[in-house]
């Protein structure tokens, strides 16, 4: 495991070197490093992993800068999820007891994130959880338990705020259209 965790650093590490023009060169490395059958996703540099080969991408994945994954154990991440900045997904755990923790042993739960999520800026997402479809996490939050589909969640530890309803689609559409109209007007 050491080996491959240092191949996977050596990696990363010449992937955070490219330049913003090497889109290409960036993409190659990053299917060589991760699970992504859609080749499409993009992850700003800098970002870190343990392994990379623990990370299983959907289609039109996008984390901003700064991300980290603890790939300990999988990570499933499904299609069209944003992560914003700095956003930290651990599956990893150590040990309560000391001497043993001591002794580097560590142990890692699954993490799987649905299709059409986003997640706020430097949100954490602890070792274990599920967040379901179409959910929301703010920013700044520290995810400790299953989100379930379909809502938004914040707060240390998150917390569903509320749901995601035919409201805010009505909303969001409204928005678009007006953003469209100033957009080709200006």
């Amino acid at each position: 495991m050491a080996a491959l965790r240092k191949q996977a650093h050596w990696q990363i590490y010449h992937y955070n070197q490219t330049n913003p023009d090497q889109d290409e060169q960036r993409q190659q490395m990053l299917n060589e490093l991760v699970d992504c059958p859609s080749q499409d996703a993009y992850i700003e540099v800098p970002t870190r992993m343990d392994y990379g080969h623990n990370l299983h991408l959907g289609k039109h994945f996008y984390a901003d800068y700064g991300s980290i994954f603890l790939d300990v154990a999988p990570i499933t991440i499904g299609d069209n999820v944003l992560l914003g900045p700095a956003v930290s997904v651990y599956t990893a755990g150590h040990p309560l007891d000391v001497p043993i923790r001591n002794e580097d042993l560590e142990y890692g739960y699954p993490i799987t994130i649905g299709n059409n999520v986003w997640i706020g800026g430097n949100a954490v997402l602890c070792p274990g959880i599920t967040i379901g479809d179409n959910t929301v996490i703010g920013a700044g939050s520290i995810v400790t338990k299953d989100i379930p589909a379909n809502v938004v969640a914040a707060g240390n530890p998150a917390r569903i705020i509320r749901p995601i309803t035919a409201d805010d689609t009505r909303y969001w559409q409204a928005q678009k259209q007006t953003y469209l109209q100033a957009r080709d007007e200006g």
